[in-house]
């Protein structure tokens, strides 16, 4: 029962603040259908909390109508419009037995006057009609992972080696990447986990190889209000080199 005392804090604390930031923003508060979706995609705003710049916010959009898009405005609980993402700018994603989809993304720095609630993206498709999805945004963020292992610049790693990190309070999931130091290649990227710890698979390293990893921590995972996940943040790197 202890154990699970955590959990339901963290769960209890996120429901009580999406209910505030809904009530602030004067909107319904049941909710019928996903508000994220419209007829072309999903929407979604995630407070980032990266080490490499300050503070800032990822704005994207996912369709696998790609070819019908033609402008994508995001706006902010005021109705200020903060950012058109650009349309040359995407990933592009090839889901099993799913068509294609592109990811339009966008980072954008933090507005001096940000504000939490109801983030809106307006779609216009290319007869000119208007698509409008929403997602809710509370001000608060996550620590970034820290305490990994192995640590940066540590040599003779093994194999067969378990990288581990240190829980971050108000995170429940962890996605780890791999990557080799000469030439930026992702060697390996885990599935979301809730655990602090993964084992990578053989293959993965190659003795005398040098390496880079990373931690992102996120608060949750595909949540009615909040989206794929409202917080996260990424560790810094850490290189390793395997033993010969």
């Amino acid at each position: 029962m202890m154990a699970a005392l955590p959990r339901r804090m963290t769960v209890f604390l996120l429901v009580f603040c999406c209910l505030g930031a809904v009530r602030a923003g004067n909107v319904p508060q049941l909710i019928s259908e996903d508000p994220h979706y419209n007829e072309l995609g999903f929407f979604d705003v995630h407070l980032c909390n990266w080490p490499e710049r300050p503070q800032f916010l990822k704005v994207l959009f996912s369709t696998p109508l790609f070819a019908q898009v033609d402008r994508m405005e995001v706006f902010d609980p005021a109705g200020r419009r903060i950012v058109e993402l650009d349309k040359r700018h995407f990933m592009q994603l090839t889901p099993r037995n799913k068509p294609l989809k592109r990811v339009f993304i966008q980072d954008i720095d933090l507005p001096e006057d940000i504000r939490e609630g109801w983030y809106r993206i307006a779609v216009t498709d290319a007869r000119g009609a208007v698509h409008e999805a929403r997602d809710l945004v509370p001000l608060t963020r996550i620590q970034r992972p820290a305490g990994l292992q192995p640590v940066d610049g540590e040599e003779g790693v093994p194999l067969d080696s378990t990288l581990s990190w240190q829980p971050v309070p108000g995170a429940q999931y962890y996605q780890v990447f791999v990557r080799d130091a000469w030439n930026d290649e992702l060697m390996y990227r885990s599935k979301l986990t809730e655990e602090t710890r993964v084992e990578l698979p053989p293959g993965t390293l190659e003795p005398g190889g040098y390496y880079v990893w990373r931690v992102h921590a996120r608060d949750l995972n595909e949540h009615v209000l909040l989206g794929d996940f409202h917080n996260g943040s990424m560790s810094e790197k850490a290189y390793f080199s395997v033993r010969e």
